[in-house]
């Protein structure tokens, strides 16, 4: 029978469809009075019986009803009415920024779960999103176009997705936490359901949603699902400090224990949203973006749909799966990619990174042998897990000033980052702010900029940092390449600034991971086309071909490709590289002779010598000394 707290939903003002709602009723009254298991496949009218109802109600129910209610195969019931057990009478809000998926999305789930009706919600942060004319490249300020335009890629097929499920995707445009509140004080919200983030900017917001949410008396849930470990959990193990390296890491966290959240077939339908002014996924060109061809954008489509049939080609192979060794990958293979190329998707979570490992881990059931971590694919996404565990536990992780950390290990390959130095972040004997930087980094923005525009006049870097600013992806080994000479490997730039122009490139841009290990693809005579003539041995180093070998390529070196001088003195990379070691050498002897304590003079003395050591040393004239063609 129709009971009293059903008809009350009926009758709030919020219903959008009462008809709608009380046909559900009749079909789950049917379903329960002739015992049918079976779906309608085929429209059909039910005549409504006044017996049906209890007796206080028929008179309702006379005024309400022709009798006479269409019922449609494509109409599903609620949640709540096929299970009884059910809460029923509230709505959800489903708030998606990250976890951008149907698939293994907890969130989703506890949202659709004995609710009426959920609001599935996208905030276009227009600081994050609107384009911003004054940037050195095409973006908006934080992120470049073609993160951008993968962001947008995956809303619309997160919106197509949802839309298979009887719902859809409410976009709305203003400052998240402002919106939030908005949408929790006017409409039919009950439970607020999102994925945690360990993001500092997202801990900021979300700790004011919460706060607004617990206070107007709505239930507030944020399950750990970006992540296959909880960071806070593996910091609690330890003491209270993130472990600062990969095997402690693995030690503390063991094998992950996890069930992936159920796949939804449908949900709820969307409830009323009142006043506000629902947005349709926008276009690159609604947001003020200058049209571009094709070919202009990076290859890589975003959304669920394709980070699934990425993740399935991958998964195909499984000889590949099973010896994937990540130190021997090739950054400069085009045709047939050396990594999974999955490293966006896992980013924006069109992918689920607990979902991909229980596919890796039910790869190597099926195999005899296969690598195991560090190198393994398993042990990238533990990487992952390790960079994030490491980030929630230190504050001031993206800084060098306040950073208690060191140097930032990224594997075997930590010898190819740039370090990340700084002091202990404490007082020293001498009553000096111990926060000072060691390393006498180079602030000429000339040499910055340089090799952010490929003008180095060296290939290898100049083809990777046209493939970043063209694609916004790179193998892991190309990375690692532009990084190190960037910083200690020959320009000496504060390995921050660089950070930044990662951290607005990339599409798989992640604040824990930053300069992470998920790269594919470089190749200069690919990337940088005014050498793809040059003959192989010289490829590398154009600058020592002959004059006719140079014309032949129709690629004169100092006209159509920069010579390997920086701006207006000499950088060659043997005398370079020489030269940054000696200064890191220097900044750790002391570093490690006054045990992080250093006092203003020091440093200044430090620096001196620096200055010093720098006027006293003639280049080598190994080759002749040569400027960067502007």
């Amino acid at each position: 029978m129709l009971g009293p707290s059903t008809w009350r939903y009926i009758n709030r003002t919020r219903v959008p469809h009462p008809s709608l709602f009380l046909t559900y009723i009749v079909y789950r009254v049917l379903r329960v009075l002739f015992n049918s298991q079976a779906s309608l496949t085929y429209t059909s009218y039910v005549h409504v019986s006044r017996h049906l109802c209890l007796p206080h109600l028929r008179r309702q129910l006379t005024q309400r009803s022709k009798t006479a209610i269409l019922l449609s195969y494509e109409m599903k019931p609620p949640l709540s009415l096929l299970n009884p057990s059910m809460p029923s009478g509230s709505g959800s809000l489903m708030w998606f920024r990250k976890g951008l998926r149907v698939h293994d999305n907890p969130a989703l789930e506890y949202a659709s779960r004995g609710s009426t009706c959920v609001y599935p919600l996208f905030v276009i942060d227009p600081h994050y999103m609107e384009l911003d004319p004054n940037a050195y490249s095409p973006g908006s300020t934080r992120a470049g176009i073609n993160r951008i335009r993968f962001l947008l890629e995956s809303l619309a097929d997160l919106d197509s997705s949802l839309k298979k499920l009887g719902s859809r995707l409410l976009v709305l445009k203003g400052e998240p936490s402002e919106v939030l509140i908005r949408c929790l004080n006017e409409w039919d919200v009950r439970k607020l359901c999102f994925e945690y983030d360990t993001d500092p900017y997202y801990q900021a917001l979300d700790d004011k949603v919460k706060n607004y949410a617990s206070a107007a008396g709505i239930e507030v849930f944020s399950p750990v699902s970006h992540t296959i470990f909880d960071p806070a959990d593996i910091i609690e193990k330890n003491g209270g400090r993130p472990p600062l390296s990969y095997q402690s890491f693995l030690k503390l966290a063991g094998e992950p224990s996890f069930s992936l959240s159920v796949e939804l077939s449908w949900m709820p339908p969307v409830g009323d949203v009142g006043r506000c002014e629902i947005l349709q996924v926008p276009t690159l060109k609604e947001l003020g973006y200058v049209e571009k061809h094709q070919d202009d954008f990076t290859p890589f489509r975003g959304g669920e749909s394709e980070a699934l049939r990425r993740l399935r080609e991958s998964l195909s192979d499984k000889e590949w799966v099973a010896n994937f060794e990540k130190p021997k990958g090739d950054p400069s293979a085009y045709i047939k990619p050396a990594t999974t190329v999955l490293s966006p998707y896992l980013k924006f979570g069109c992918l689920s990174s607990r979902y991909f490992y229980q596919c890796l881990k039910d790869v190597y059931k099926n195999v005899k042998r296969h690598t195991s971590p560090p190198v393994s694919l398993v042990g990238q996404l533990l990487w992952r897990e390790f960079f994030y565990t490491v980030a929630f536990g230190t504050p001031n992780f993206d800084e060098m000033k306040g950073n208690k950390i060191c140097k930032q290990v990224s594997g075997d390959e930590s010898t190819e980052f740039s370090r990340w130095l700084c002091l202990k972040g404490e007082k020293g004997k001498n009553g000096c702010d111990c926060n000072l930087i060691l390393i006498p980094w180079n602030d000429d923005d000339k040499l910055l900029a340089a090799w952010r525009e490929a003008r180095t006049g060296y290939p290898w870097i100049d083809a990777i940092m046209v493939q970043l600013r063209k694609w916004g992806w790179m193998h892991h080994l190309a990375r690692h390449s532009v990084a190190c000479f960037l910083t200690r490997g020959d320009l000496f730039v504060h390995w921050e600034k660089g950070r930044d122009i990662f951290e607005r490139l990339l599409i798989d841009s992640d604040w824990a991971i930053n300069n992470g290990n998920w790269l594919w693809l470089s190749c200069s005579s690919f990337f940088y086309q005014r050498i793809s003539d040059m003959p192989k041995e010289y490829i590398y180093e154009p600058w020592t071909a002959p004059l006719s070998v140079q014309t032949k390529a129709k690629c004169i070196i100092g006209r159509d490709y920069p010579k390997p001088g920086l701006l207006s003195h000499l950088v060659l990379h043997d005398t370079a590289s020489n030269e940054c070691r000696k200064k890191m050498g220097q900044a750790y002897a002391l570093n490690q002779r006054l045990n992080g304590r250093v006092s203003e003079e020091d440093l200044r003395k430090l620096r001196r010598k620096f200055d010093e050591d720098e006027d006293k040393q003639e280049p080598k004239p190994r080759r002749q000394r040569q400027k960067l063609i502007k």
